[in-house]
């Protein structure tokens, strides 16, 4: 047993990650824990040096305690039931009741301790995506420290040596744990509260999961074909709006842990790239966008200002990733005329509905609904002041108003257009339809073969 003091030191140097004494344990801060998968109001820091607290969409900020000058925190890792949108369910895996996990704030310079409890059926750990601290406290099983076991308590402590936009998720049998939801944001504001500031600051994170229709627990095992792509595991129309006043600077911080890249593009605004997991990006090094590329593994965090009032869509711009339940090997009849067959069709399928011959935009008109199997979403979906909005999967509103009373987070209802600014239909005359030419084409055409010059060489 070690009893002078370079012993002493290097034996708790060894511990890294280690296990909670039996009096540290009783010391480790309540783990407070969240049922509602709507958008919670900011956390105001409590103690320590003031911030400028963000929004995670459809989430929460974990309150944390202050400890002779450290900010302790207390994660569970434990199975959780999800609501991804209204009408499903999922049994996912995550922390503190949610999954994603609660939003962990902190400031540059903070000295923080997280104690980090398993109540899952196997071993985890927990990795601090782009954090830079001791490589005992990195998270990564086996290789920085000993797994975490079923029932036990872990503490990491280290320093935030940085401000920026982090992760957590383990890394810990990561095909299924993170398969099954298990990740949170990090968001480190800096040391000067002036700096970086913004008025609006919202997180969240991208996942994707393969739920069959009428089940509830994602199928581990998949690679690419994934069926419900999410914003902090909520899809539309279960995504909540971002509201911002005209006028305001916003921030949209976006995490992507699923197994694709994401190419984001938000109407009525143009944005700039300030930061990614690496660090904040120099006003010098950044160029106007609509669109940016969210790469697998990565953090963007977008600036703009809010100019334009109205409800502007932001979603993936894969097609495919704003619809829900999808089916990949569902032929679509496009063209085909299905009414020849409808009477013996339903003969064999008394609910048989003949669909896609014309388009698939009847999925999104509620008349059309046809039977789905119990905690199964429509494939598009949503209903706007103007009829079906036919989307679905990562899709929101950014809602932006002139008359929004500062601080206010609350839906504000649908936008109202000022009188003669909406597309509307044109009832006056129309030109008769005219053919196109036909495109004048060679009575022969000389091609020259590879090698040959056309001048001497062979030619057809």
């Amino acid at each position: 047993m070690p009893t002078d003091r370079r012993s002493f030191l290097g034996a708790a140097a060894l511990l890294g990650a280690g296990a909670v004494s039996r009096a540290a344990q009783a010391a480790v801060p309540e783990a407070p824990t969240q049922a509602s998968p709507l958008t919670q109001p900011p956390l105001e820091p409590s103690a320590g040096r003031p911030y400028n607290p963000v929004v995670t969409l459809n989430g929460w900020t974990l309150p944390f305690r202050m400890n002779n000058g450290v900010k302790e925190f207390h994660l569970v890792a434990e199975p959780v039931a999800r609501e991804i949108a209204p009408g499903m369910v999922a049994n996912l895996w995550g922390y503190n009741g949610q999954s994603p996990g609660p939003t962990i704030e902190c400031v540059e310079g903070d000295r923080v301790r997280i104690f980090v409890t398993n109540k899952l059926p196997e071993h985890t750990t927990v990795h601090w995506h782009g954090l830079l601290l001791p490589n005992g406290m990195d998270g990564v099983g086996g290789l920085t420290q000993p797994q975490i076991p079923p029932g036990k308590t872990f503490v990491y402590e280290f320093t935030m040596t940085r401000s920026g936009s982090f992760m957590y998720h383990p890394h810990a049998d990561e095909m299924v744990q993170m398969a099954m939801g298990m990740m949170g944001f990090i968001v480190v504001h800096p040391k000067d509260a002036r700096k970086m500031k913004v008025d609006r600051d919202w997180c969240f994170l991208v996942a994707a999961y393969d739920i069959d229709p009428g089940s509830a627990t994602p199928r581990v095992m998949t690679m690419t074909d994934f069926s419900l792509w999410t914003w902090n595991s909520r899809v539309f129309p279960g995504i909540d709006p971002l509201v911002a006043r005209t006028g305001e600077r916003l921030r949209i911080r976006m995490g992507n842990l699923t197994m694709t890249n994401h190419p984001m593009h938000l109407h009525g605004a143009v944005f700039e790239v300030a930061g990614t997991d690496g660090g904040w990006v120099p006003k010098s090094a950044r160029w106007p966008e609509v669109t940016t590329d969210l790469p697998v593994g990565a953090i963007r965090a977008i600036e703009f200002n809010a100019d334009l009032p109205g409800d502007w869509a932001f979603h993936c711009h894969k097609s495919h990733h704003t619809m829900n339940a999808m089916g990949h090997g569902v032929n679509l009849p496009v063209g085909v005329d299905q009414r020849d067959m409808l009477g013996k069709l339903r003969r064999l399928m008394p609910d048989y509905m003949p669909m896609g011959g014309a388009g698939m935009a009847e999925m999104g008109d509620p008349r059309m609904s046809m039977p789905l199997p119990d905690n199964t979403l429509p494939m598009m979906t949503g209903q706007g002041p103007y009829g079906p909005i036919e989307m679905g999967g990562m899709f929101t509103v950014l809602k932006v108003r002139d008359d929004l009373p500062r601080g206010s987070h609350a839906d504000p209802g649908w936008y109202r257009h000022p009188p003669g600014t909406v597309a509307r239909e044109w009832t006056g005359p129309l030109p008769a339809s005219v053919e196109a030419p036909a495109p004048s084409m060679p009575a022969t055409l000389d091609a020259v073969k590879p090698g040959g010059s056309g001048h001497g060489g062979h030619q057809h």
